[in-house]
């Protein structure tokens, strides 16, 4: 599907369906049915008609509403609505999301009596970019403060031996792509709402340099053309077993667009041609040429998959496609990335939306018929969408800038 985004038109036609997707769809739906104006925070088990399926509430979720609403609200407008969802999250983390070690549980009641405590620290991960954004909008101290602490609480239990009891018997230890992809979003947000500071002894940016350097030397795997999700703590491939051979395409993809994106801050050439490498790599395995779509498991060697769900397309991996092929296409300007881009975004926009009720179906089958209607869960929300519609929106009026300096005549002629 041919698409030439440096056509004004073309692009304009792209940068509304981003605009007007996030700020009269997306964001509405969850202000209007997601919010707990009694007891604060944010439900996410919801309907298709945005009808409470469940009153439990997400941990990481309110971390990720949280940093969306602010987000938001630093990079579109003052918007008083979003100010007080960002606030109604984050107080309610602060209230109820922390163990005293400062361990965050992942579920609680709606009222913040805690229900599960899981091994990873994503809660935590998504609570510091939360509390940065709103510590950038209040000047607040504290919440700065509490920002780095529950950054360090992610580094700590990731990564100090000990610090946490592993998932698996040491009879086959691995460890997975999630804990450094997500350190780099999560000190990349840090960075750019409190500055390059230090946690734990490294700043921001030492960080991820940190975790930039684990994922190129143990997961990406030349000989393969491939991003693996699970190593060997000596980054050696398992491929005698089916967790070791396995590719989460739009996983890969989206690690790809933060390395791109943290290229792009440093004017820094080698992380963006990286970047790009894991994008084509991941596309290349991921996109289903028969159904359009992208693939949600693969086999790095080509074998069954056993997870039942291997070829249904869910949301978020084709957002984090769509936001990798356009920052692709306006880093490089190499046609493949503008035509990959028209692809994932017509397919996306054709099947996801729900044009009744609003919002996105997480869950397709592979054809591209809806699995399942409701529009959240403990593990959907307003995160990778909004996310999305914004970063998309905010690339393209970016590109549009930079295609007019390039169009431009050079002075004096």
């Amino acid at each position: 599907m041919p698409a030439d985004l440096t056509d004004p038109d073309q692009r304009a036609r792209f940068t509304a369906v981003y605009r007007d997707t996030l700020l009269d769809n997306v964001l509405p739906f969850w202000l209007r049915h997601g919010l707990d104006r009694e007891h604060g925070g944010l439900f996410t088990m919801l309907d298709r008609d945005g009808s409470r399926l469940d009153d439990d509430k997400s941990i990481w979720f309110q971390g990720r509403a949280g940093w969306m609403f602010a987000t938001a609200w630093l990079s579109v407008g003052p918007r008083p609505e979003w100010l007080e969802a960002a606030r109604s999250c984050i107080d309610f983390i602060r209230r109820h999301g922390h163990r005293a070690d400062g361990k965050m549980w992942f579920s609680v009641t709606r009222d913040g009596r805690p229900l599960r405590m899981r091994r990873y620290v994503f809660s935590e991960s998504f609570a510091a970019i939360a509390y940065a954004a709103a510590a950038r909008i209040t000047n607040d101290d504290s919440l700065a403060a509490a920002a780095l602490r529950t950054f360090e609480t992610y580094l700590r239990i990731s990564f100090e031996p000990g610090a946490m009891s592993p998932k698996f018997e040491p009879t086959r230890p691995m460890k997975s792509l999630a804990t450094p992809m997500i350190g780099i979003v999560t000190a990349q947000e840090i960075r750019s709402r409190l500055g390059d500071v230090t946690v734990l002894g490294r700043s921001c940016t030492t960080w991820i340099d940190t975790f930039i350097r684990e994922i190129e030397r143990d997961f990406l795997k030349t000989e393969w053309h491939a991003l693996l999700e699970s190593v060997s703590p000596d980054g050696q491939a398992r491929l005698d077993h089916t967790d070791g051979r396995l590719l989460n395409p739009g996983h890969a993809i989206e690690c790809a667009w933060f390395i791109m994106h943290e290229g792009a801050h440093r004017h820094d050439r080698r992380l963006i041609d990286l970047g790009v490498r894991i994008l084509d790599w991941s596309w290349e395995r991921g996109w289903d040429h028969e159904y359009g779509g992208i693939f949600y498991f693969r086999d790095v060697l080509g074998k069954p998959v056993l997870e039942y769900w291997q070829d249904m397309k869910f949301w978020w991996p084709h957002c984090e496609a769509i936001i990798a092929t356009l920052m692709a296409w306006q880093l490089t300007g190499e046609p493949r990335h503008a035509h990959r881009h028209a692809q994932v975004h017509h397919w996306s926009f054709q099947h996801f939306p729900d044009p009744e009720f609003g919002e996105w179906f997480g869950y397709l089958h592979r054809d591209g018929r809806v699995a399942q209607p409701a529009k959240g869960s403990m593990y959907k929300g307003p995160f990778h969408l909004p996310r999305m519609l914004l970063k998309c929106w905010h690339l393209l009026e970016k590109s549009a800038i930079v295609t007019a300096r390039h169009s431009s005549p050079p002075p004096g002629s």
